[in-house]
């Protein structure tokens, strides 16, 4: 699926990041969500690998990336650390500036790393998400309902764990069906991959200690953040129209714009999983932000 791409595993201070590498040109770094691995990328990055050399990876705790033990405050599965991992393993390839494009889960791992360090990234891209402090600082009932997994994953070990364990395909098969639009989105290998990986007890807890992570530390390192410092970078903003970013927050973009001075953005009419469901349009948004 990523022909003209080499696989690696390289070892940062914390973790393993596993991923792959292709093309030439200035560096973009492709960060994935949930129940995702780096293969959601598969129809975006070799196309952006005609004009920059495009690192697509698998998060701390996601696929084929390292899991590390957690602690009782779960830092280890905090946006921060993993996104320290992914500016190691950009560091290590070479790269001391790169741009961003990140969905779900590897947004926000993608929005703490702009913040925590502004000197490596050139442009930021964040699909399909609100900041974490503002996402919960609005929360309500169609919040709990339309984010029901924020809840159900952040529960104490070892119970979502237990439930994933009994049936993965479950899980994995509703987020998809459940949040996209375009049903035929996801080719078999890709959904079958999405579900093994969930397989493993060692991914699922380590997911669900980064969910644990989300309303504690994460929320902790955005207030600390909110109103001192802001993203430097040009931020591209694309959500579904008809997800649940779509219909909690009437105007998403000015929320960014409290983050970031330089934001710009569009909906589009597709589900959650937008580089999937909307390759084509993806890859135009980001070729024309990231010129």
């Amino acid at each position: 699926m990523f022909a003209g791409f080499d696989e690696f595993d390289i070892a940062t201070s914390g973790a393993t990041v596993h991923g792959c590498r292709g093309g030439e040109g200035p560096p973009v770094l492709l960060l994935h969500g949930i129940p995702e691995t780096h293969l959601m990328w598969h129809r975006v990055a070799p196309r952006l690998a005609e004009r920059y050399t495009v690192v697509a990876t698998d998060l701390r705790g996601y696929g084929d990336s390292g899991k590390p033990p957690s602690t009782a405050d779960h830092e280890p599965y905090s946006m921060r650390a993993i996104g320290g991992d992914q500016l190691e393993l950009m560091r290590q390839l070479g790269y001391d500036q790169f741009s961003i494009a990140g969905h779900d889960r590897g947004a926000r791992c993608a929005y703490r790393l702009a913040l925590d360090h502004p000197e490596a990234v050139d442009h930021l891209a964040v699909i399909d998400v609100v900041p974490v402090g503002d996402a919960y600082d609005r929360a309500g009932k169609d919040f709990s309902l339309l984010y029901w997994q924020w809840s159900f994953l952040s529960a104490p070990a070892p119970v979502p764990e237990q439930f994933i364990a009994a049936a993965p395909a479950t899980l994995v098969d509703f987020m998809l069906n459940e949040w996209a639009v375009v049903k035929d989105a996801f080719p078999a290998e890709v959904r079958d991959e999405y579900v093994e990986k969930l397989t493993h007890p060692d991914t699922v807890h380590a997911i669900c200690e980064e969910f644990r992570a989300s309303p504690t530390l994460d929320y902790q390192h955005d207030e600390a953040d909110r109103g001192i410092r802001k993203i430097s970078s040009p931020v591209l903003l694309l959500w579904s129209q008809r997800g649940s970013v779509g219909k909690l927050y009437d105007d998403p973009l000015s929320i960014w714009r409290r983050w970031a001075d330089d934001v710009r953005g569009t909906p589009v009419p597709v589900g959650h999983f937008i580089p999937e469901e909307a390759p084509e349009e993806t890859t135009r948004q980001l070729l024309d932000f990231l010129q």
